[in-house]
């Protein structure tokens, strides 16, 4: 078989492609979930309310 070796070839550095997509996004910010819930609501509020606020400006 001639393409056996390029399959493996090609799973195996998909196997390390994902293994090194992964490992960043575990590492991302350190923070619990909980930590990461409350930033992130934070964040929605700040945008909500700019968004509110351009909002109200146009309007007038």
């Amino acid at each position: 078989m001639t393409r056996g070796n390029q399959r493996e070839l090609a799973r195996a550095k998909n196997a390390k492609k994902q293994t090194d997509h992964t490992k960043g996004k575990k590492n991302e910010d350190g923070l619990s979930a909980a930590a990461r819930k409350q930033r992130d609501a934070e964040i929605m509020q700040q945008k909500q309310k700019q968004a509110k606020d351009k909002g109200d400006g146009k309007s007038k």
